[in-house]
């Protein structure tokens, strides 16, 4: 009889708003005695074209078509159906019933969104019944015994550009900051005085505005690239840190963006260049500038250009991570074409790139075993669920990127691991 008190007794879904006013999903899952335990999903703006697919309603009567009532209903009526009477802590085989279901490669039928939202809430419950937390929960699920926890390096997206910023000449999506190793509380600190400066930088002395984008940064309207570069290197320096010893910087480019598939060119500040110039442009960068990091340098299907960028860099700068987002999209697949290529040296997890949590577990997996830096992240479009946070600390992720310290929805992330951080203080 015991084994009843972990099954799943119902699942039910909501409509509920993102960061952005739009609509996703909260699920939540009631276990037959009576514990409850909810999961809500993100959205990204900037998706990779080999992303599962978010199902959307569009009916443009409501929400302008980004309704999600079908996952919603696919959720209470096919899922919950599927998955009653199952044990809360048999993930895979939860993860593997919705997939069959699914059927589908991209998860189109019954939505990617209504899949992730089932996964990660029964993750929560399934820590819930083992009176453990979550980070120590998916550290079993992930299958290592290691029990010495890291707390990941923040990567704060300070200043918003590209598709996040229409009036910005900056194409480069993300500019970030990311503080020296050191204690969560330390970091976190070091980051969130930067932003402040940054500010003062930006309003008293260059007479932009201060406004915040999706993802908490500053959107100021650059005149170029650089300038985003040369305004946080700046902003670390006046603090008091030393921009190169106590703090870096990184970048998403976010190339698909600014790629043109017909001419094979990169349309960037007025003009267009090979892959070839691209790297050499970054190339530039790096050496000027205290950059530690560059997403998505190139477009998601440039493999020919990825793998120049990987070798030249790895020539030139060979700490410099060379990571994979749109290339990869959280997808084992993909993910070992680059390891037989020699492409990244990185990759960015985003769970709902690929749908479940088993998936997400078996890509870091992949990457761990292929030596590649784990950076777990979060979307644009945002909610207050700090799932990511504990999840980065069961893997040991290197790194997590969450936003500008600015914003609730980024915000609860970063509380989060300062939660844990004491948490994992007192055990030892």
């Amino acid at each position: 009889m015991a084994n009843e008190t972990t099954k799943i007794k119902n699942i039910s879904a909501r409509e509920i708003l993102d960061s952005r006013g739009e609509p996703t999903l909260e699920v939540e899952i009631i276990s037959e005695n009576g514990l409850r335990a909810k999961a809500q999903v993100p959205s990204g703006a900037s998706k990779g074209k080999y992303e599962v697919l978010e199902l959307r309603d569009n009916d443009l009567n409501r929400y302008k078509g980004k309704g999600v009532l079908k996952a919603r209903e696919n959720v209470k009526t096919k899922i919950n159906n599927a998955l009653k009477g199952m044990e809360i802590t048999d993930q895979k085989k939860i993860d593997q019933i919705m997939l069959d279901l699914d059927a589908t490669k991209n998860k189109s039928n019954l939505g990617a969104n209504a899949i992730l939202g089932v996964s990660l809430a029964c993750a929560r419950l399934g820590a819930m019944s083992k009176k453990i937390p979550l980070y120590e929960y998916l550290r079993k699920l992930y299958g290592i015994e290691n029990k010495n926890f890291a707390l990941p390096q923040p990567m704060f997206n300070i200043i918003n550009a590209g598709k996040h910023v229409e009036s910005s000449k900056a194409e480069i999506q993300e500019f970030m900051v990311v503080p020296a190793k050191n204690n969560f509380e330390k970091m976190l600190r070091t980051g969130v005085e930067i932003f402040y400066i940054l500010k003062n930088i930006l309003k008293g002395i260059k007479g932009y505005t201060t406004a915040v984008g999706d993802e908490g940064g500053f959107a100021p309207a650059l005149k170029n690239n650089e300038e985003a570069i040369k305004l946080i290197e700046e902003a670390i320096n006046s603090v008091g840190y030393k921009a190169g010893k106590d703090a870096f910087i990184a970048l998403d480019a976010a190339a698909s963006e600014f790629y043109d598939e017909k001419t094979k060119k990169y349309k960037l500040e007025g003009k267009e260049w090979s892959f070839l110039e691209i790297i050499n442009l970054y190339q530039d960068w790096a050496l000027k500038h205290p950059i530690i990091s560059i997403e998505d340098g190139l477009a998601e299907d440039d493999w020919m250009g990825w793998k120049a960028l990987t070798e030249k860099m790895k020539i030139q700068n060979k700490d410099l991570l060379i990571v994979g987002d749109d290339l990869f999209v959280t997808d084992t697949e993909k993910l070992k074409k680059g390891v037989e290529m020699s492409i990244a040296n990185a990759i960015l997890i985003k769970p709902n790139q690929i749908g479940t949590l088993t998936e997400t577990l078996d890509c870091i997996k992949l990457a761990r075993e292929n030596d590649y830096k784990i950076i777990i992240s979060h979307r644009s479009g945002e909610t207050i669920d700090d799932f990511i946070a504990d999840l980065a600390v069961a893997v040991n992720a290197d790194f997590i990127k969450t936003g500008a310290p600015s914003r609730g929805e980024r915000i609860a992330k970063y509380n989060r691991l300062l939660e844990i951080e004491e948490e994992l203080q007192k055990n030892v």
